[in-house]
């Protein structure tokens, strides 16, 4: 199955001139058809990197609203504006969100459900705060996400041909690189936590074809470990997704 790497570039680059010689060097990097790269810029470079390109990378949405297709919503943008803008894949939940903006399961959840009537592809971002062994995920790690699973996806159990277009990525929060005491996530336990979480999909949601990919502090160091891994899916990647260096690393260790 192919890789799927996705490139959240958060509050980043300062110009859309920056912006475009990102996406033109990952472009340049796709050498071969083993992945597929979905690029996440900032909101307001969207439109520009979007419109009239052919190119094989693909565009997310760092955010959306939960209401369609307009209304008094200040500030906010629709799952179909970005749709007829030519976005695919819309990330929800990510960690920085919940923690930053105080984003509830119950505000995920809706954003889940828009967006995928809206025809996109949601990636719903999930992973626990806190670990207790950090050689492999227990039961109270693995209850965390399952109760994560059950919330987030309320709104859609049961529509099938919806939550297909859905990919899951796993993001330990204790692992990202701006969390304060921050360790490192081994591919033995992202593998043994991302098998898990394929189980409750499969049994509990009937969707035993669901991406799921690892995202905590990827980069080009430690994409080997993960990239090796055949039920890891793909990788979410956040700083290392500025550096030419690191997106090289990290796109050529994922195409083997």
């Amino acid at each position: 199955m192919k890789k799927l790497i996705i490139f959240n570039w958060k509050m980043n680059p300062q110009s859309l001139k920056e912006a475009n010689r990102l996406l033109t060097y990952n472009q340049q990097q796709m050498t071969n058809d083993r992945i597929g790269i979905v690029i996440c810029p900032p909101t307001i470079f969207l439109l520009s990197l979007v419109v009239g390109r052919k190119s094989p990378v693909k565009f997310g949405a760092q955010n959306v609203f939960w209401e369609n297709p307009v209304g008094p919503y200040t500030g906010e943008i629709s799952p179909r504006m970005l749709k007829n803008s030519g976005v695919e894949y819309v990330i929800v939940g990510h960690s920085e969100r919940r923690k930053y903006l105080s984003e509830t399961d119950e505000m995920i959840r809706k954003k889940v459900a828009a967006v995928l009537k809206a025809g996109m592809t949601a990636l719903l971002c999930i992973g626990e705060q806190q670990i207790t062994n950090d050689q492999r995920p227990t039961t109270k790690e693995k209850n965390y996400v399952k109760n994560q699973l059950s919330k987030d996806l309320s709104l859609v159990v049961g529509h099938r041909s919806l939550v297909r277009n859905m990919v899951v990525a796993y993001e330990p929060v204790w692992a990202i690189s701006t969390t304060r005491g921050v360790k490192e996530c081994t591919p033995r336990y992202a593998v043994e936590m991302i098998r898990y979480i394929k189980a409750v999909l499969a049994t509990r949601y009937g969707l035993p074809a669901t991406k799921v990919l690892y995202g905590g502090s990827v980069n080009g160091k430690n994409i080997g470990g993960f990239a090796k891994e055949k039920i890891i899916d793909g990788v979410l990647v956040g700083g290392a997704s500025l550096k030419k260096g690191e997106i090289k690393k990290i796109i050529k260790s994922a195409s083997q």
